[in-house]
């Protein structure tokens, strides 16, 4: 084509069976459109942005729920704190947790922690000041003999 030619039109078949003249691009004018490089390059990182997004939301939801757990084992009413179910408005609310708490064990009392209350005695372990032994036999004729 000659620089004295005009373009010869783009013609394409509608969808109602007419001619439509699609847009022509002048070469005079400058580029309005973006590099494809470019244009990778900023997918690329809206991508790793949205993949940072989820891995940090993902973190703050884990985070959350270990602070849940906390909190209801530190209460020590649950013997096993994963009982009561997380929701994460009761990691901000103490009260409610402990409504949370409550209302679990009402309807599973077998739920409930079997510790002993620090400072109660249950009849455990070592009582009072250690009893000697009885005396045998052999301890006896030892002591006769001076050994």
């Amino acid at each position: 084509m000659s620089e004295t030619e005009a373009p010869t039109p783009n013609v394409t078949e509608a969808a109602t069976g007419g001619t439509v003249d699609a847009p022509q691009i002048d070469a005079d004018e400058p580029e309005s459109f973006f590099s494809r490089e470019y244009v990778s390059q900023i997918r690329q990182e809206a991508a790793d942005r949205r993949k940072a997004a989820a891995e940090a939301a993902q973190r703050a939801d884990d985070l959350s729920r270990q602070l849940f757990l906390a909190k209801v084992a530190a209460t020590g009413k649950m013997a096993d704190p994963n009982d009561v179910p997380y929701s994460p408005d009761l990691v901000a609310d103490d009260e409610a947790l402990t409504a949370a708490i409550d209302a679990t064990l009402a309807a599973h009392p077998h739920y409930a922690s079997r510790r002993p209350a620090p400072g109660t005695n249950i009849g455990q372990g070592p009582q009072g000041s250690p009893v000697a032994p009885p005396p045998s036999l052999i301890d006896a004729i030892r002591a006769q003999q001076g050994r």
